[in-house]
């Protein structure tokens, strides 16, 4: 045993024990995301329960079953429920009906001694709105025009309606939203000129016809607004909800319409990778409950990317100048230990840092000097993706350099002697020699600040995330990349719907999903550039022999 201890065969194993039980905890912390994520896309069946309380009335309630649990039957002392002699926990099930329109929850707990008969009828539909939720009912009638038409009809009601809605979205976004955003830089160049002094009587009757032109415009666009809403509203929905009532739905809140009861496998699998495309392409709706997060996944990537872009050459330059220039004195040696320390500053320093020295400071400066046109409503001066990434670069610098200078100092002495011995200056020999072989380093260094700037969200909170943002910084009008404009961010949205919602039930799910679509998103960059990494360790790898 003494001969087996000292031939260090026990941290071998201890060591392969650690990495083999980080990783089981890694895979099966993915699979309970991806299984709670996942599940939400499912069509699940949906169910009609027959229900007798405990004063005899019978009702109905029609949903989707999310959840089950035993609860002890001493809670229910005060139902006045019968349960059999020696019952000590009792089965009940949180169910999904929505129909906000008509009950104040979109979930509501069934006792299963309540229920007297459980069933999954074929004609029950789930219909996905824009607004309230999810409707759970059968279809009584389909009016089209006017007219009730049979119910066949409601796929080419559904593929008209969609169509619709593009063109408003475009008409509203595009079209109209160009407008307004040329009318107000109209009414800041005036008011520019105003403050100038230099508004002659030519330049207004100048922008007078200018936004004359546009304001007709817009109204021409709003007649056409007007009449596809006007098309919208004839088609409707009757609805027969669990309860009896009769609700009209108009087909402009209607997104989809399934009856999931009726749907084989390979139906609830494309209902399935559809449901998942939507996610990622729409927007939010229902205070983030429902919808898409397409704005956070573009918000997410855009401000990982500037970021990158921000701390990559700083983080190398003074890496660079630490190792190859500085003197090996105590001002070296305090910067060192000021680059390592700042390396643990708690994550919420920076952001009240960046929301100080960048947005109110140097943004407010920015506004005095180049917009005063648009004072007291900031536009530099109000948190931004701009200043995120910038405040996410400093957060992350400390990483690069670091990784950076033990990329340098793996460099041997020779090498930098024998290319300054052949007449190459400092310089050449940084650029042609040293940068190439440490470039792993760096990029070892850009991925780990990747992989921590895209999880952050203390800083963010306070230089430039938002709940909900209404456009993107990536739009049609001049400049095109809207650097202040503020963003929505995954890490964000987890929080505020997991924490902030007001469904917290119907959020859950959500939080899932959009944690596991976080945790690609990171895993994608990371192997990018760990691809990147791998080709320039090919590449100057004879170099660095």
């Amino acid at each position: 045993m003494n001969t087996w201890f000292k031939s260090g065969s026990p941290w071998v194993w201890l060591s392969a024990g650690g990495v083999s039980i980080s990783l089981i905890s890694v895979i099966g912390l993915l699979l309970l995301i991806a299984s709670n994520g996942l599940s939400y896309f499912w069509p699940s069946e949906i169910h009609q329960f027959s229900l007798k309380d405990t004063e005899g009335k019978n009702s109905v309630v029609i949903g989707e079953i999310y959840d089950r649990e035993q609860i002890p039957a001493s809670q229910l002392s005060h139902t006045n429920l019968v349960l059999p002699e020696g019952t000590e926990t009792v089965e009940r099930l949180l169910v999904k009906t929505g129909n906000r329109e008509l009950v104040s929850l979109d979930f509501r707990w069934l006792l299963v001694p309540q229920i007297t008969e459980q069933s999954t009828p074929e004609d029950l539909a789930v219909i996905e709105r824009r607004t309230n939720g999810n409707f759970y009912g059968r279809i009584e009638k389909v009016i089209k025009d006017g007219q009730e038409v049979a119910i066949t009809e409601l796929p080419v009601l559904l593929e008209r309606v969609s169509d619709f809605q593009e063109e408003i979205d475009e008409l509203q976004k595009d079209n109209i939203g160009a407008i307004n955003y040329q009318l107000e830089r109209q009414r800041l160049k005036e008011r520019k000129h105003a403050l100038d002094e230099t508004l002659t009587d030519e330049l207004k009757a100048k922008f007078s016809a200018e936004n004359a032109k546009l304001e007709a415009d817009y109204q021409v666009l709003e007649t056409e607004l007007l009449a596809l809403r006007a098309k919208l509203a004839r088609d409707q929905l009757v609805m027969v909800a669990m309860g009896g009532e009769r609700v009209t739905i108009n087909f402009d809140q209607i997104l989809k319409i399934h009856f999931n009861n009726q749907m084989s496998i390979i139906e609830k699998t494309g209902v399935f990778f559809s449901q998942i495309g939507a996610f990622i392409g729409d927007e939010p709706r229902e205070a983030n409950t429902e919808g898409g997060v397409f704005p956070a996944i573009f918000g997410t990537v855009l401000m990982v990317l500037l970021m990158t872009v921000i701390v990559s050459p700083f983080g190398v330059v003074a890496a660079i100048y630490l190792h190859e220039y500085a003197g090996k004195n105590v001002l070296t040696k305090i910067l060192r230990i000021a680059v390592i320390n700042l390396a643990g500053v708690p994550s919420i320093v920076y952001g009240v840092f960046g929301l100080g020295f960048f947005v109110y400071m140097i943004g407010g400066s920015l506004d005095q000097l180049f917009y005063p046109e648009t004072l007291p409503s900031p536009t530099f001066g109000t948190p931004g993706v701009l200043w995120s990434a910038i405040t996410l670069a400093i957060l992350t610098l400390p990483v690069v350099i670091v990784s950076t200078e033990e990329g340098l100092s793996r460099i041997p002495s020779s090498m930098r002697l024998g290319s300054l011995a052949l007449g190459a200056t400092k310089i050449e020999t940084l650029w042609r020699i040293i940068l190439p072989i440490a470039s792993p380093a760096i990029m070892t260094g850009i991925i780990l600040a990747i992989a921590r700037a895209a999880g952050e969200v203390a800083p963010l909170m306070l230089v430039g995330v938002v709940k909900m943002a209404p456009n993107l910084p990536l739009d049609g009008n001049f400049p095109f990349l809207h650097l202040d404009r503020k963003f929505m961010h995954l890490g964000f949205h987890i929080y505020d719907v997991g924490f902030q919602s007001p469904n917290v039930e119907a959020a859950r799910p959500l939080v899932y999903a959009t944690a596991l679509l976080l945790v690609t998103i990171i895993v994608a960059l990371n192997m990018t550039a760990v691809s990147i990494r791998n080709r320039l360790r090919e590449k100057y790898r004879m170099l660095e022999h």
